[in-house]
């Protein structure tokens, strides 16, 4: 196995024969969440017991390993694999044709439409990535008040930058690990997260915390967590670091949530509505985000890019080369991953719950 991971840092297997390799692990996957029998109490007790498991854990662990694997990597490789949005999440091929930048934009409003906003509002943008949600809605909404958060300093610094080039004057980012960093309470009229709630394990104690940080609940005008995630249609898991080598190298310390998994942790919030987006949209964004990397790389521009950035921060240079091919090992297994079944195994959950009176 070391010598197949090694063969991966340097990129010697053909695309073909890795995503051959990454569909039988995925029939893997699969067959290890099928039920033990026929009898479904037996996946139900399963579920409540994760689900009890995941209320004894901390908010968050492994933060700075994944802080380290996706959102201190290069911000230059990383915006050269992504849409002119910058959005490192699943976007929205309405038609199926769509190139994605517009795949970008209509997931971005589609986010605006689902979570009720409307200018004048307090937003926060919760785990901001390089800053695609919040930029989008500094420029749409120019009289709301835009905070985000993140566990970067280096998405921190761009985003800085594109709202200076820009000219935004209602929006602040903040840098801090959600698990110890404190907003003011009664303060947003809507907390939208994208792709943040799969780094956590604790729900109840991120949904109290989170809710508190919502304007109290008012029938007229109430205020609304919006949230969207990746998730197995119907078993929740662990990343566990003997599952292999997405687990080592990009989700140390993650979650797969299922649909459903939300509706176990209301006691703080309310469940106001639910939506599936099927997989074959996170499979198309992940293969546009493959093209775009390697049109990056010609005459090996972004490897050497790398390679610069690892030395600056003190490390061999080959660290930059590993780098740029396990990206696209993650690119094209995440394609694969999300096209199984026709898209309708592993999927985009989108949530709209409102705080508890």
């Amino acid at each position: 196995m070391d010598f197949a991971y090694a063969a991966l840092d340097k990129g010697l297997i053909p695309d073909f024969a890795l995503r051959r390799a990454i569909r039988a692990l995925n029939r893997q996957r699969l067959a290890s969440l099928a039920l033990p029998s026929p009898n479904y109490s037996q996946h139900i007790e399963g579920k409540l017991a994760y689900i009890d498991s995941l209320k004894k854990s901390e908010i968050a662990i492994e933060t700075d390993t994944a802080n380290e694997q996706h959102y201190q990597v290069d911000t230059e490789f990383m915006l050269s694999c992504m849409g002119k949005r910058a959005k490192y999440s699943c976007c929205l091929y309405q038609r199926g044709d769509e190139t994605l930048d517009q795949a970008e934009e209509a997931m971005l409003e589609s986010y605006c439409e689902k979570a009720k906003l409307k200018d004048g509002q307090d937003i926060l943008d919760l785990g901001c990535g390089w800053g695609s949600l919040s930029l989008f809605l500094a420029e749409k909404y120019p009289n709301s008040r835009i905070r985000s958060l993140s566990n970067s300093k280096t998405q921190k610094l761009h985003i800085d930058s594109v709202a200076k080039a820009r000219g935004f004057k209602n929006l602040e980012i903040f840098t801090g690990d959600v698990k110890v960093f404190e907003f003011d309470p009664d303060q947003f009229d809507r907390i939208l997260s994208i792709e943040m709630f799969e780094h956590m394990k604790n729900y109840s104690e991120l949904f109290r915390k989170v809710s508190r940080w919502l304007k109290p609940h008012d029938d007229q005008d109430p205020p609304y967590l919006f949230i969207h995630i990746f998730c197995h249609k119907t078993t929740p898991y662990h990343f566990e670091q003997d599952d292999g080598w997405m687990s080592q190298n990009f989700f140390s310390g993650g979650t797969m949530p299922s649909h459903d998994l939300f509706l176990h942790f209301q006691q703080d919030v309310k469940l106001e509505s639910i939506w599936w987006i099927n997989g074959k949209h996170y499979a198309k964004t992940s293969e546009d985000w493959l093209k775009r990397q390697d049109a990056a790389n010609r005459n090996g521009r972004a490897v050497a890019s790398l390679r610069e950035d690892a030395k600056k921060k003190g490390k061999e240079e080959i660290e930059g080369e590993k780098t740029f091919y396990r990206f696209r090992v993650f690119y094209l297994a995440c394609a694969e991953f999300f096209a199984t079944n026709d898209g309708e195994e592993w999927g985009v959950g989108h949530y709209l719950f409102t705080r508890r009176p």
